[in-house]
């Protein structure tokens, strides 16, 4: 046996008996890797719930790139465990640290929110008319498709099911205007 070890290996092994329920939200503040750990650890505890919601309000009081840094943390970490809608459901709560100012991380959100507003009343319009059987041109699919204006995607879903011609969603006076 040779005299001089040049590597030892000691499993370190993360589980509900060896990371505690963190439900105490100084303890998020003072240690929040390790809160990030009892979220993901405890997803299936009975207490996951209290466990989520203290470690939320807590990664809630850092700067808001520590927050979100750790709530992403958190939300790969729960991969397909009940939980993790529970997570997305209170992260959605803490969008922002200053709601209704407008900063930069706000606009961005609500951006996204809109955009896919808008490719789902899109995607509804094509379904209806396909569903009728009209023709749809590629410039009829691209002008719905790239149009961002809820208001008009939300008038010409209301047409789609009336209209003679694809092509006559974008006609004043049309059938259902």
């Amino acid at each position: 046996m040779d005299p001089w070890t040049t590597q030892v290996t000691r499993p370190f092994v993360l589980g509900p008996q060896t990371v505690p329920e963190v439900t105490d939200e100084t303890e998020v503040a003072r240690r929040p890797a390790l809160a990030a750990l009892s979220a993901i650890v405890h997803s299936e505890s009975p207490r996951a719930a209290a466990i989520l919601e203290t470690v939320a309000r807590g990664l809630a009081s850092f700067a808001p790139s520590a927050t979100n840094y750790w709530f992403e943390v958190v939300e790969v970490g729960l991969e397909d465990t009940p939980s993790k809608e529970n997570w997305r459901k209170l992260m959605q709560n803490v969008i922002t640290h200053f709601p209704g100012h407008r900063t930069l991380f706000e606009e961005k959100y609500l951006e996204g929110k809109a955009e896919g507003e808008a490719r789902g009343e899109a995607k509804g319009i094509l379904r209806v008319l396909e569903v009728r059987g009209l023709a749809i041109s590629d410039g009829v699919r691209e002008r719905i498709t790239t149009c961002t204006d809820l208001d008009r995607l939300h008038d010409w879903l209301d047409r789609s099911g009336t209209v003679e011609r694809a092509e006559d969603l974008f006609v004043e006076g049309s059938p259902g205007s």
